[in-house]
């Protein structure tokens, strides 16, 4: 028989995970659906300029450019083009992103310095293991590398299907031909023509790439956003002396979720911005994969060679094309999209899990 006792701290000590598991689930959907037409932005000005079938693609000058015609030829619907995808599996991916990153965090931080803690160690401890710089850079690093790993089991078949939807009318300037190009009526029916034409597996083949792309982001992105949280914990208590929560070593600290806001979107909107900009060039390369697969599968029968072998020879193209301006084609609307994004989402789930501390116990 289980005492009163050892179910209260069982019970006490998954309080913190359902904290993180709702914050991060409500910080994901308000995320998506302001910065949802600035994605689809992005991922056209990032296709392929030529599709495999030859049939040149609309091109545009920018961001700006990308939404106000779109918006302009297809209509509103257009810009949200996979939302309902995004919203039904890319909940559960960031709910798993944003636990997991927690998780590989706290593990690997108490591997590190060999610091223990009874029961499951969650990201709203203040009991934290003491690292140098250079100990708390490799953790924060390697976190966001593994979150991104779990998480892309459920990110790619979203990704995928997302982001076919999100350029397949991207071959015309023409409004007559919109609904003749359009290959996908919804995210569910992208789901069964991709499942029909390239296996169930098939919707995974871009899990290294997705890997290749954004696990780069998610682990400079994490190892930034630390540093800047930390300088702002500092900046707060050398201004508010009154403030006296201390770790097991006697020295000061500050819950992420007691910073004022306008730190928490300083530090998310400055790491999401830089990390974003570096990997521009990967996560091009990422999508013109994606959507050489897609069509590779809608023109089977012409027998169609591939544009690109993998993600090294679409980063040689891409530079033989532009120039290191070809690389980093579409690195401001990615820049536009992920610095708005990573702000909502992780602002929102700062305090949105202290919310749910406060409210659930």
């Amino acid at each position: 028989m289980v005492s009163d006792d050892t179910s209260s701290s069982s019970s006490s000590s998954s309080l913190p995970l359902l904290h993180d598991v709702l914050g991060s689930a409500t910080a994901g959907i308000i995320s998506r659906i302001f910065t949802h037409p600035l994605d689809t932005a992005k991922a056209r000005l990032q296709a392929p300029a030529v599709s495999i079938g030859g049939r040149p693609n609309a091109t545009f000058s920018g961001p700006i450019d990308a939404l106000l015609r779109t918006y302009r030829h297809e209509g509103f619907r257009a810009l949200y083009g996979g939302f309902g995808a995004v919203i039904v599996g890319g909940t559960p991916g960031t709910v798993l992103y944003l636990t997991g990153y927690a998780f590989f965090r706290d593990s690997i931080s108490s591997a590190a310095s060999g610091w223990r803690e009874g029961g499951v160690t969650t990201s709203s401890a203040v009991d934290r293991p003491i690292l140098s710089h250079g100990q708390e850079f490799a953790v924060h690093f390697m976190s966001g590398m593994l979150a991104e790993a779990l998480a892309c089991v459920v990110y790619v078949p979203v990704d995928v299907v997302k982001e076919r939807m999100q350029v397949q009318q991207k071959v015309t300037d023409v409004p007559s031909d919109l609904h003749r190009n359009r290959q996908y009526n919804g995210s569910l029916d992208a789901i069964r023509q991709i499942a029909r034409t390239e296996g169930v597996g098939g919707i995974y083949k871009g899990y290294g790439a997705t890997l290749a792309s954004f696990g780069p982001f998610s682990a400079l992105y994490f190892m930034f956003y630390e540093q800047c949280k930390s300088w702002s914990k500092e900046y707060v208590h050398r201004r508010n002396r009154n403030i006296d929560v201390k770790n097991n070593d006697g020295i000061a600290e500050i819950k992420d979720g007691d910073l004022p806001l306008i730190h928490l979107v300083a530090c998310s909107a400055g790491s999401g911005a830089f990390a974003s900009w570096l990997t521009s060039p990967l996560d091009m390369a990422k999508l013109r994969l994606q959507v050489q697969r897609g069509q590779a599968a809608a023109t089977a029968s012409s027998n169609q060679t591939l544009q690109y072998r993998g993600m090294l020879d679409c980063l040689r193209c891409a530079y033989l094309e532009g120039g290191i301006h070809g690389l980093f084609r579409g690195a401001g609307a990615r820049v536009i999209h992920f610095a708005p994004a990573t702000t909502i989402t992780m602002t929102c789930y700062e305090k949105c899990r202290a919310f749910y501390a406060d409210a659930l116990g």
